[in-house]
């Protein structure tokens, strides 16, 4: 006969999440630091938002590399040499307001001809999210460089490129939808199979060249007159030699850990700054448009649809201003969603209907008044406040599409490779589900995509 072992007595030990001898749940509602204990845990574990972020990245990068594009034969009078705003002015100016820009170094040609290219391929790479983080800061210094040495020659848009420049610097923008994050995907791969994550020689040598460059700045004073500027420039070069040496002597030890809860507080962070930005941008607009007489008696949109200078499309213009119900309408309809837009945050459907409504606003000023960089920026602003469920199935179509037309052109194989195995096609627009890469720190696990209760926390 078979005698059964005895039964392991059960642990009374109250496991997480689970009841507890006294009736409550261990870090929950009960539990007096449940709530900012959870709340800490997903802010430090993972960097959120990361598809916002990237759409965010995306937009202010295509936005400012098409300006530049369209400006190109026009560069020299508007930033250049040529500009009726002379260096001398601008020399002037930048003394006064302590403002930055390395067009102010000499007034060279040659100079400004590599700064102006330097911008446009830093805004392409930042696009593609190729060695985001090095990237992201020529970009911030290509843009501070070119809006500063002619400030009067653009608009509102500049002045929200001119901020969110300076917040990519501080987000994890890479972790989907760039080339950044396809290379995270391969060393999973590699990790999985066993084999070692891929040297990276391209993220050092970047930030090795642009040391001695900061130096030579911060030493000639180059810099401008703020302290901001200097303090983030070598913060961000002294944390990419941290991140290099801690992923090269201790990939998964404590400082790595301590590594990364800083960058994902520094992205949330830096993430609610950029949608507290878009609210303050459109409630500011919002109640100054109420104090105006023309947006209260309802007629303010007749008059820009009644300039040459805002009429791209002047037929367009006089079919929509020859209705005098539909001015009407629209005027206030501004008025209601730039006033509103803040205090629906709390109700999901509705911040939705509202936000479908601005980014069709900002594509009419395009359409209508001729000013489509402007409307591209405030797009890209309000992409902070996507659903992630529809960006998710947008990347999803996109990448679909892709797919298709990839494999139609002559040459290229037509059978579709199987669900989880790497293809040719695998690009920027596939986001991995987890995984390290190495960017522009020249090691740093920029695109690290976790959830929000997995990882490393500072509290457990």
């Amino acid at each position: 006969m078979t005698v059964p072992w005895p039964a392991a007595p059960r642990s009374t030990a109250p496991r997480p999440g689970g009841p507890r001898p006294d009736g409550r749940r261990s870090g929950g509602p009960g539990n007096r630091g449940g709530g900012p204990a959870r709340a800490l845990q997903r802010v430090t574990a993972s960097a959120l938002g990361p598809y916002q972020s990237a759409v965010v990245r995306i937009g202010f990068a295509a936005t400012y590399l098409f300006f530049l594009l369209r400006e190109l034969p026009h560069r020299h009078e508007l930033y250049g040499p040529d500009s009726p705003w002379h260096w001398d002015l601008a020399r002037q100016l930048t003394n006064g307001n302590e403002a930055f820009s390395v067009l102010m170094w000499t007034d060279s040609t040659v100079w400004f001809e590599a700064a102006y290219a330097l911008t446009l391929l830093s805004a392409a790479a930042l696009l593609l999210g190729w060695r985001t983080r090095t990237m992201s800061v020529l970009f911030m210094v290509g843009v501070l460089s070119v809006q500063n040495r002619s400030i009067f020659m653009g608009d509102g848009g500049d002045n929200v490129v001119h901020l969110m420049a300076i917040y990519l610097v501080l987000t994890r923008c890479a972790q989907v939808w760039s080339l950044d994050a396809r290379r995270a995907a391969r060393n999973a791969q590699r990790a999985a199979a066993g084999l070692p994550p891929l040297r990276d020689f391209v993220g050092p040598v970047l930030w090795v060249l642009l040391g001695p460059v900061l130096v030579a700045a911060t030493l000639m004073g180059g810099l401008g007159g703020t302290w901001w500027l200097p303090a983030l420039l070598w913060t961000i070069w002294i944390s990419a030699a941290a991140w290099w040496a801690v992923n090269r002597y201790q990939p998964h030890g404590e400082p790595r850990t301590l590594l990364d809860v800083l960058a994902n507080l520094a992205h949330n962070a830096t993430l609610a700054v950029i949608m507290a930005e878009v609210c303050l941008i459109y409630a500011t607009a919002g109640w100054y448009k109420i104090q105006g007489s023309r947006w209260q008696d309802g007629t303010a949109l007749h008059y820009p649809l009644n300039l040459d200078y805002f009429t791209p499309w002047p037929a367009l213009s006089d079919i929509l201003g020859a209705s005098g119900l539909m001015v009407m309408v629209l005027t206030y309809g501004t008025v209601i969603v730039q006033v509103a837009f803040p205090f629906t945050l709390f109700n999901r459907r509705v911040k939705n209907v509202l936000l479908v409504a601005m980014i069709c606003e900002h594509a009419g000023i395009a359409l209508l008044l001729g000013l489509p960089f402007f409307s591209m920026a405030m797009i890209a602003a309000d992409a902070v406040f996507l659903p992630t469920a529809f960006l998710v199935w947008l990347g999803a179509r996109v990448t679909a599409g892709r797919r298709r037309l990839v494999s139609g052109l002559p040459g290229r194989p037509r059978t579709p490779g199987k669900p989880g195995t790497p293809d040719a096609a695998h690009g920027p627009a596939d986001p991995p589900e987890a995984g390290p890469a190495e960017d522009g720190h020249g090691g740093t696990e920029e695109p690290r995509l976790q959830g929000g209760g997995g990882g490393h926390t500072l509290v457990g």
